[in-house]
C-alpha cells in the first residue's frame, strides 16, 4: 500500500513539475513582432521605423501598404558595414525581379541587380540597386528584438524622398511581393504569411507573424473578424503587389445606391489619405448621401477644399463611432459580409463648425474604380493573410470604445 501511495504521490509530483514547465515554456515563447506607425498630420502620411544595418541605427520610412519592397536613400544613411550590393543574374537577383520591377536584366550593362524604386506619393520612379543588409524589429516585450539577416531592400537617390514626411529616407513596403517585409519575415523566421495593421490619427501598430492578435488587441477584438477575399484587379497589370477586395454595392443608411458602373476591385491605401471614388460613382454616391443627411436634419455648407461635400457641424450629435450620420456600408462577397463606415471614418473636422465628408472624386477611368484611403481604414483592425489570401477586418473600435493608438509599444530594446 505504502509503495503505490509514494508511487501516485511522484506521478502528481511529476505532473505538477510538467505543467509548470509547459506554462514557462509558453511564457517564454517569442512575443509578437511588432513597428510602431504615428501619422504626420501635415502630409497625412504614416510614419514607422525600423532598424538597420552595423552598428543598428533607426531609420523612419512611410508606410505604403502595397509597396513591393523597402527602399532607402542609402547615401543620406549611415555607412553599414553589412551592406552588400546583390550580383545581377544572381538567385536573389531573380527573387526580388519576380514580379517585374526591374530594368530587362538582358540590357544591363551594370555588374549589380537593378531595381525600380518608386515614391508612390509622387509617382516618381528612377533607377536603384538591390542591397542587403541586417535588418531588427522589436518584439511586443522591451528587451528583446529580432534580426533578420541578408534583408534585401532597394537604394534610391536623395531626389526621390521629394514629396515624403521630413527626415523620413525612404518607403517600407508591405505588399504582396516576395520581398516585401512581411515576406522576408516569414521565410526568415519560418512563419505564417500574414500581418497586421492598426492605423490612428496619432499612433499606430503593425505586426507580423502567427498569432500575434491574441496578445496585443485582446481575444474579443481578435477573433470578432470578418473575411473577405483579396482579389486582382485585372484593369491594372502594374499593380499586383497592391491589396484590392471585391465591393458588390453600397448601401448609406440601409438604402442600395442605384450605380450604373460596375464596382469591381477596390484596392486599399496608406499612401492616398482619403477614399477616392470614380467620377460617375462618386456623383450617384453624393446625391444619395445628401438625401440621408437631409432625413437627419444635416445643414449642408460651402464645400472646404479638397473635399466636395460638407455640413454644419453644430447639432450633429456625437456617438462612440464618431458623429452621428449617415452610416456607409460597403457589401463585399454577400449581404452578411459589410465593411461599415460610421463617422469616426467618413467625416474630417475641418473647423470648429464645420465638417466634411472624407470621400473624393477620383476622375474618369481611374485604374480601381474605388481607392480606399487611410482615413477610412484608421481604428480598426485589418489582418492580410498573404499565404490564402483573404483580409480579416473588424468593425470601428471605437465601438468597443478603444483606439489603434492604446496598442503601445515598450520602448525600443536597444535604446
Amino acid at each position: 500500500m505504502f509503495p503505490s501511495m509514494a508511487s501516485l504521490i511522484q506521478f502528481l509530483l511529476l505532473i505538477l513539475y510538467l505543467t509548470h514547465e509547459s506554462q514557462a515554456l509558453s511564457f517564454h515563447l517569442p512575443n509578437a513582432l511588432v513597428l510602431p506607425i504615428t501619422k504626420d498630420v501635415t502630409t497625412l502620411q504614416y510614419v514607422t521605423r525600423i532598424h538597420h544595418g552595423t552598428p543598428l541605427v533607426p531609420i523612419n520610412l512611410v508606410v505604403d501598404l502595397g509597396g513591393p519592397f523597402i527602399w532607402t536613400d542609402c547615401a543620406s544613411t549611415h555607412v553599414s558595414s553589412s551592406s552588400r550590393l546583390i550580383p545581377n543574374r544572381s538567385i536573389k537577383c531573380s527573387r526580388a525581379k519576380a514580379h517585374g520591377f526591374e530594368s530587362n536584366s538582358r540590357l544591363s550593362s551594370t555588374q549589380t541587380c537593378e531595381l525600380f524604386p518608386e515614391n508612390r506619393v509622387t509617382r516618381m520612379s528612377t533607377r536603384g540597386d538591390l542591397v542587403e543588409d541586417i535588418v531588427a524589429v522589436q518584439s511586443k516585450a522591451a528587451g528583446s528584438i529580432t534580426t533578420v539577416n541578408d534583408f534585401l531592400f532597394s537604394c534610391g537617390p536623395t531626389f526621390l524622398l521629394h514629396g515624403l514626411v521630413g527626415g523620413t529616407k525612404g518607403m517600407l513596403g508591405l505588399g504582396r511581393t516576395r520581398i516585401s517585409l512581411p515576406s522576408q519575415i516569414s521565410t526568415a523566421l519560418n512563419t505564417a504569411q500574414k500581418f497586421t495593421i492598426c492605423l490612428s490619427s496619432s499612433n499606430g501598430i503593425i505586426a507580423f507573424g502567427e498569432g500575434p492578435n491574441d496578445s496585443i488587441f485582446g481575444t474579443e477584438i481578435s477573433r470578432s473578424l470578418m473575411y473577405t477575399p483579396l482579389v486582382t484587379n485585372p484593369g491594372d497589370e502594374y499593380s499586383i503587389q497592391d491589396y484590392f477586395i471585391g465591393i458588390n454595392s453600397i448601401k448609406i443608411n440601409g438604402k442600395l445606391l442605384s450605380l450604373k458602373a460596375t464596382l469591381g476591385a477596390s484596392k486599399l491605401s496608406t499612401i492616398v489619405p482619403y477614399t477616392t471614388m470614380e467620377s460617375t460613382i462618386y456623383g450617384t454616391f453624393i446625391r444619395a448621401y445628401v438625401k440621408a443627411a437631409s432625413s437627419m436634419n444635416m445643414t449642408r455648407v460651402a464645400s472646404v477644399a479638397p473635399f466636395g461635400l460638407c455640413f454644419n457641424s453644430k447639432g450633429i450629435d456625437s456617438t462612440h463611432e464618431g458623429p452621428k450620420v449617415p452610416i456607409i456600408e460597403l457589401v463585399l462577397q454577400s449581404e452578411t459580409v459589410m465593411w461599415r463606415i460610421f463617422g469616426r471614418n467618413s467625416m474630417v473636422q475641418v473647423t470648429k463648425e464645420v465638417m466634411c465628408l472624407g470621400f473624393l472624386d477620383g476622375g474618369l477611368n481611374p485604374k480601381a474604380s474605388i481607392v480606399l484611403g487611410g482615413y477610412q481604414l484608421e481604428d480598426m483592425l485589418l489582418q492580410f493573410e498573404m499565404g490564402t489570401s483573404m483580409l480579416g477586418f473588424s468593425q470601428s473600435l471605437m465601438k468597443r470604445q478603444t483606439t489603434c493608438s492604446n496598442f503601445k509599444l515598450d520602448s525600443w530594446a536597444g535604446e
